[in-house]
């Protein structure tokens, strides 16, 4: 998690395969490379001037900010769709490219740094916030709205029977997917409580199937969890924000039987 310039924020979460040897780095490599690589005045330059032109329809060098979108033709949106995506599919292809760089150079097999991708960008605009997504694999981005009350799953996850449906950032065939583009997604809000990316360390012992993660009584559930009502008596407290990262890493130290994977949680809030 890393604030960036001009008011963008950017979360990165990726879980290394367990059956890949030098997983770990690749999810280093991941998460990192995703960071710094939006670290870049240009580039958030173009996403900003995209991004108001989708909502607005005019470029953002000609137009102040409006919420009302009713002006714009489909034609239009679908090009400053493209536009933004273009932007993020460029670094996250970018990315694939390093990861072949650095199994050459370190000569071993790009599979044995398989892992799952998923980030969000966010940024404050004068028409609400907008959160540009993207993931790989089967780790899920949620936010939760309107007071708490909605909650919505930001990305599609790639879920098989027995865990053959995992995708990872490293297979090079999910560029060539025509499915590629629903991999992003662009959306706004006028306000929001919270925004996670997890790993399925968590998602499997805490929401069990796909569909509870769109679920608000699931999401209450496991609010009231990180509110300390668990068998340890462990609290995140995000009103007094003082020790909330110990808190938090106290809090993912839960047991669940049969549920050992590696456990990564983010919020934004």
């Amino acid at each position: 998690m890393a604030p960036l310039q001009d008011g963008w924020e950017i979360v990165a979460v990726a879980d290394g395969a367990g059956s890949a040897k030098y997983s770990r780095q690749g999810s280093n490599i991941a998460t990192g490379f995703i960071t710094e690589c939006f670290n870049d005045a240009e580039t958030l330059e173009a996403l900003n001037s995209s991004v108001i032109a989708y909502y607005t329809g005019v470029p953002a060098d000609t137009a102040v900010e409006q919420n009302n979108t009713d002006t714009l033709t489909n034609d239009n949106k679908l090009k400053h769709k493209s536009a933004i995506i273009n932007i993020l599919y460029k670094e996250v292809r970018n990315l694939h490219a390093q990861l072949i760089d650095f199994s050459r150079q370190e000569e071993i097999n790009l599979k044995d740094l398989n892992t799952t991708l998923i980030f969000a960008l966010c940024k404050k605009f004068d028409s609400g916030y907008v959160v540009l997504t993207f993931g790989v694999g089967d780790c899920p981005i949620n936010i939760l709205y309107e007071e708490g009350r909605k909650v919505t799953l930001l990305n599609t996850l790639d879920i098989g029977e027995f865990g053959g449906g995992t995708r990872f950032i490293t297979m090079p065939e999910i560029f060539s997917d025509s499915n590629m583009g629903n991999r992003f997604s662009i959306n706004r809000f006028e306000g929001f409580s919270k925004l996670f990316l997890m790993t399925d360390g968590i998602y499997d012992p805490k929401f069990v199937t796909e569909n509870k993660l769109e679920d608000i009584d699931t999401w209450r559930n496991f609010l009231n969890d990180l509110n300390g009502e668990n068998e340890d008596g462990v609290k995140v407290d995000f009103e007094k924000d003082t020790d909330i990262e110990k808190q938090l890493l106290q809090w993912l130290d839960f047991w669940s039987k049969g549920n050992h994977d590696d456990r990564t949680l983010a919020i934004i809030y």
